[in-house]
């Protein structure tokens, strides 16, 4: 999608997730590459199919409980050099406050991995 077209920006990120309620730890089969408000992508090495919805758990290093964020697969390519799928995900809502908590972290973490 055309950045000019896009309601919110995007913000590159680098964050451990799993899928919500997965017994498999955080960022070993997904990682959350970039967000914005409306959305965000995802690799993963579960193939995902256009319209599934699924739940992410986000671990951010401010000690709280993992941030969830859920909605729909808009996009679903296969990644194949590394086995991966490059998923892209829109939220069912628009929360603001969760963007801004990932965003928060989002250079000094990033910086670290």
């Amino acid at each position: 999608m055309n950045d000019e077209r896009r309601t919110f920006n995007r913000f590159q990120t680098r964050f451990p997730v799993k899928f919500k309620d997965s017994r498999i730890d955080f960022g070993f089969d997904v990682i959350l590459r970039d967000a914005s408000a409306n959305g965000v992508n995802i690799l993963t090495k579960d193939r995902l199919f256009f319209n599934d919805h699924i739940a992410l758990e986000v671990e951010l290093p401010d000690g709280n409980d993992p941030l969830v964020l859920s909605g729909r697969v808009v996009r679903a390519k296969p990644i194949n050099d590394l086995s991966m799928w490059d998923i892209g995900l829109k939220f069912d809502e628009v929360d603001l406050m969760k963007m801004q908590r990932i965003f928060k972290y989002t250079r000094s973490y990033s910086s670290l991995v």
